[in-house]
């Protein structure tokens, strides 16, 4: 605003003080009009999953970063059912960041995908939990058995769904429901269902809870890993679960790659500060929950078929992973 010359006005003999009260009424609101208005906070919202998984988990932490260290920004955390629904919520704009598993994305990116990656933050690790003392044992025992396979809209429905194909388990085989995290172990400590898939990074503190609580099986799916990767060959590996991290007998199992999303027309200097942040407070998202301590510029480039945000890809070469 340029500077404008105020001249003093002097009270001349019979010049009456309200001719003065009202120049000043004239003026002052032109002086108050070029101060600049407070930016409003730009919302952040973080697509998570359930409050006992990892998303959740991660996620807080991130948020707790992002709303102290960059000022003018308002990040928030969204339960949600998991992976599709959190690329839907970025991809529709009703989030702008979230978190999913490789397999629920589309094999070919589109021209102009609307979501585009962060980075690849850990593997998830798809868990079937059942009792120690029952039944199943293995994969093939859940013929005929109620089974969560997670709940709608979540990536360990996806992944379930495709493993229980590959097994000769689809077509009404097995007697699925479709439930959350939470509601798949109370359903499991009462008898109503027999089993049940979750897809998360390691350690999923329910199942580390209803392991620490009662006796629980974790049962043994790493013989299905090249079944799986017949259709999707660039997403599934195998991975070990250890006796440390359950207490329960160590097994090996079907994993995927989990990549942190983010809106495609987000600012690219917001988005390269963001992947800073996630980069160097490593730590700090590790106490949060130890799958983000996995981490690495170097790993996280490697979003395929995702490409990465034009921001995301600006710091990563900088950083010179």
């Amino acid at each position: 605003m340029s500077r404008t010359r105020f001249r003093r006005v002097r009270p001349r003999p019979g010049r009456p003080a309200a001719l003065l009260a009202l120049l000043l009424l004239v003026t002052l609101p032109g002086i108050a009009g070029c101060r600049d208005s407070p930016e409003a906070p730009v919302p952040i919202r973080i697509a998570t999953g359930s409050p006992t998984a990892v998303y959740h988990a991660f996620g807080r932490s991130l948020a707790d970063i992002l709303n102290r260290e960059m000022p003018n920004v308002q990040a928030s955390v969204v339960v949600t059912a998991a992976s599709a629904e959190n690329v839907r919520l970025v991809g529709s704009g009703e989030a702008e960041l979230g978190f999913t598993q490789a397999d629920v994305l589309p094999a070919a990116p589109a021209a102009h995908p609307s979501v585009v990656a962060v980075a690849r933050v850990y593997d998830d690790l798809l868990h079937l939990v059942t009792t120690a003392g029952g039944p199943v044992r293995t994969l093939a025992d859940l013929r005929g058995r109620r089974v969560s396979v997670g709940a709608p809209g979540s990536g360990t429905e996806i992944t379930a769904s495709r493993l229980l194909e590959v097994a000769h388990l689809g077509d009404g085989r097995v007697r699925r429901e479709r439930l959350g995290l939470d509601d798949s172990v109370a359903a499991l400590r009462a008898g109503t269902i027999d089993a049940f898939f979750f897809s998360g990074g390691l350690p999923v503190s329910a199942v580390k809870q209803l392991a620490g609580d009662s006796a629980t099986r974790i049962v043994d799916l790493g013989e299905w890993t090249d079944p799986l990767r017949g259709s999707n060959p660039e997403v599934y590996v195998s991975r070990d679960i250890p006796r440390s991290v359950y207490g329960t007998d160590p097994v090996t199992t079907v994993a995927n790659p989990n990549f942190l999303i983010v809106r495609a027309d987000l600012p690219e200097s917001l988005v390269r500060e963001v992947t800073r942040l996630l980069m160097e407070r490593r730590q700090e998202l590790a106490a949060a929950h130890p799958a983000a301590g996995r981490m690495s510029p170097r790993s996280a480039i490697a979003t395929a078929p995702l490409p990465l945000h034009p921001g995301a890809a600006d710091w990563y070469r900088a950083a010179k992973p």
